[in-house]
């Protein structure tokens, strides 16, 4: 079959996020200390792009070389979990992040470890039966008219997956409006407490809540425009509105571990000691909480 530039944009998206995400894996799992609950989250968020990417891959590969419809399936539900525990994760990461202000006292305590290990078995659990359910018999291949926009998966199926994600997107965005009122409140404590807000704490303080809008901004823009054409789309539109709005969806997993890993100092420091096998003891590094955003 011919190849289709869609699909083929696609595989690079899918290469470029293996890439990016097995890097971070690498560095989480080689440095004994980011043992963290903060870096099991930004891990489990990298594997999960990383499988992402390279459900892609196979998607493919198996599209263009092994035409089956059961490895049709098996790949459909690959990237189905996969994209739901890195969407699922995302919220893990926020839910983190509010507890680290909110409990600021308690936060490094076993419980919190304990919540968030639990967070991510949930999440991960449920990234699987999703991924699960069109492998299990929930899927449109002897149901031509069951299709939803993206083939095998059906239109309850789809349905049930953007219910998921418009339910995680309206939590992380009340979340975060929480955590940029906990951020002012703070900043607001400081100046009664000095008598004055200096200017630093406002810098501090306009440029967390700007980059807490870019985080949700970027995951809205890259996610909602495939959500909302799973629901109001029809099968028998053209193929190009499902790759013109699933491509960008595929953009969050390049984005994250930019946000979530790269930026941070700890694993900028780890990068060092990866790649050049020493560390330069004049560059200075500072440990970061999740609320550091």
């Amino acid at each position: 079959a011919a190849l289709n530039p869609w699909d083929v944009m696609l595989c690079v998206s899918g290469t470029a996020i293996a890439c990016e995400n097995a890097l971070v894996v690498a560095i989480i799992c080689y440095s004994p200390a980011l043992r963290t609950p903060m870096f099991v989250l930004v891990g489990s968020l990298a594997t999960a792009d990383l499988l992402a990417g390279l459900g892609l891959i196979l998607n493919f590969v198996f599209q263009y070389v092994i035409r089956s419809e059961t490895v049709s399936l098996l790949t459909v539900g690959f990237l189905v979990a996969s994209f739901t525990a890195s969407v699922s994760s995302l919220l893990a990461i926020t839910v983190d992040r509010y507890l680290s202000l909110y409990n600021a006292l308690t936060y490094y305590s076993e419980r919190t470890v304990l919540c968030i290990h639990t967070m991510l078995a949930g999440a991960w659990g449920v990234s699987l039966c999703l991924g699960l359910l069109p492998v299990l018999g929930w899927n449109c291949l002897h149901d031509r008219a069951a299709c939803s926009v993206v083939r095998p998966l059906t239109k309850s199926n789809v349905t049930l997956l953007s219910a998921s994600f418009f339910l995680i997107f309206l939590i992380m965005l009340h979340l975060y409006i929480e955590i940029c009122k906990i951020v002012c409140r703070h900043a607001h404590q400081i100046a009664l407490q000095q008598h004055f807000l200096t200017a630093s704490h406002y810098v501090a303080t306009k440029k967390g809540v700007s980059t807490l809008a870019i985080i949700l901004g970027t995951f809205g823009a890259s996610w909602l425009p495939f959500a909302i054409y799973c629901v109001v789309g029809d099968p028998d539109y053209p193929s190009v509105y499902t790759y013109a709005t699933l491509l960008p969806a595929t953009y969050n997993s390049m984005i994250n571990p930019i946000i979530y890993a790269y930026r941070n100092q700890e694993i900028q420091r780890s990068m060092w000691v990866l790649f050049c096998g020493c560390f330069q003891a004049k560059v200075s590094f500072r440990s970061r909480s999740p609320s550091d955003v």
